[in-house]
């Protein structure tokens, strides 16, 4: 563990003020658990597959802009300096671009349950902080001296990233105004740009920094990384194209090349922890490889479901929900439960070692309870599928119960690390 600290610290050129992203991170944990909640108030349409409605729109635009992207803004903003050897460019406007984001994603999120025509208004504004998040961390990285694997996967992630925030205004405009055609394929890239684009790739490439880092990993090849980013682009661009012109050979293969990609990325993960020199994994950590695992079984089924023509959109879309949940927030849950303690220790107690008594980073990180909660989300979303696709609606209710009650555990949890 203190190897792991010393590595950590001597890579960071300039610390960023620690406010920054634990007010991201603190909005993301409470958007998290009012996300769940909100799901299991409206479980029955849930269960029933009805996932296009005012309320579940609310539900999922909170989980995914206001846990999952705002949980990954502070999270670049404290792993950019650490990964790329590089200074955040102005703090300042990062906590300009945090309240602007936090007023659009909470307006947008309410609006689309409670007036989906003026949601535009929130829209617009949330655009604008991310859009202000994107120039922040486009002129970090321009100021990067050395390109390596991860500014590959991260700088196309931020494209992506853009093209969906681009997808999803669109789709808010014609909620409002009703001047769009091709309501459904905007809606599709929307999710193609925004999940396998944005999220997939960003945690593509922060892995190739994290997981060696928790590992404690050293003498690894990364050989599949090229190919893995080569595969998965081509499969995105492939797969979008297929949305608009609706051909089944090209849908294949665009699914084909993800899954390659997502393989090849697997492979890496897999050689690194080979290459371990801690013998003993933290379970939190195990849980965001756990992660992977789910990915790319995922992955799997969309191409088999592919190859198969299947396309009754109830399958996909609870292949949709376990993908965000399994794959992308699994994943964000696992490293936060690791990124916040060292974020806490390094604030607090860094400059104290040797000068006096000081906790370990392993005394901040409450790992038991860490994997009782990831157990009981992992049985509550897997129990929930399956009883939802079942038509069983009290078991999907007490699923969903327990989704809720474990999220709010793990935000609790969370926030006990910064009273240590």
């Amino acid at each position: 563990m203190n190897d792991m600290i010393t590595q950590m610290q001597t890579q960071i050129k300039t610390e960023t003020n620690i406010k920054l992203p634990l007010a991201f991170i603190l909005f993301g944990l409470v958007s998290f658990a009012l996300a769940q909640s909100l799901l299991w108030i409206n479980t029955s349409a849930l269960s029933s597959g009805v996932f296009r409605m005012p309320d579940l729109w609310m539900a999922a635009h909170f989980l995914l802009l206001g846990w999952a992207v705002m949980v990954v803004m502070g999270a670049m903003y404290q792993l950019v300096p650490v990964a790329f050897l590089t200074p955040i460019w102005n703090e300042k406007f990062g906590f300009l671009q945090f309240f602007i984001t936090a007023i659009g994603v909470a307006g947008l999120s309410i609006t689309l349950s409670v007036k989906p025509g003026v949601a535009i208004f929130a829209g617009v504004l949330t655009v604008i902080g991310i859009l202000m998040f994107l120039f922040q961390i486009a002129m970090t990285l321009l100021k990067q001296e050395k390109v390596n694997v991860m500014t590959w996967f991260v700088g196309s992630a931020l494209v992506f990233f853009l093209l969906t925030i681009v997808a999803g205004l669109t789709l808010t405009w014609n909620l409002a105004f009703g001047t769009i055609s091709n309501y459904d394929a905007f809606f599709k890239s929307h999710l193609v740009f925004g999940l396998t684009g944005w999220f997939t790739l960003l945690i593509f490439g922060f892995s190739y920094k994290m997981v060696p880092m928790f590992s404690l990993s050293h003498g690894f090849s990364m050989k599949w990384a090229k190919p893995a980013f080569m595969m998965y682009i081509s499969g995105l661009i492939v797969l979008i194209v297929a949305v608009w012109i609706g051909t089944v050979p090209l849908n294949i293969i665009g699914w084909g090349l993800l899954w390659l990609g997502f393989t090849g990325y697997a492979l890496d993960m897999k050689e690194i922890i080979t290459k371990r020199i801690k013998k003993k994994l933290d379970q939190p950590f195990i849980f965001s490889l756990a992660a992977i695992g789910f990915g790319w079984l995922l992955h799997t089924t969309a191409l088999l479901l592919a190859v198969l023509q299947v396309n009754d959109a109830a399958i996909w879309s609870w292949l949709v929900y376990l993908y965000i949940m399994m794959w992308i927030v699994f994943s964000i849950m696992g490293y936060l439960y690791k990124i916040v303690p060292f974020l806490w220790w390094t604030h607090k107690y860094s400059g104290s070692v040797g000068k006096k008594d000081v906790p370990t980073l392993k005394a901040m990180i409450q790992e038991k309870w860490g994997t009782i909660l990831f157990t009981a989300m992992t049985f509550g979303v897997m129990v929930l599928a399956v009883t939802s696709m079942m038509g069983l609606p009290v078991l999907a209710f007490t699923a969903q119960g327990i989704l809720t009650a474990a999220s709010a555990l793990y935000v609790i949890s969370i926030a006990r690390v910064l009273t240590r």
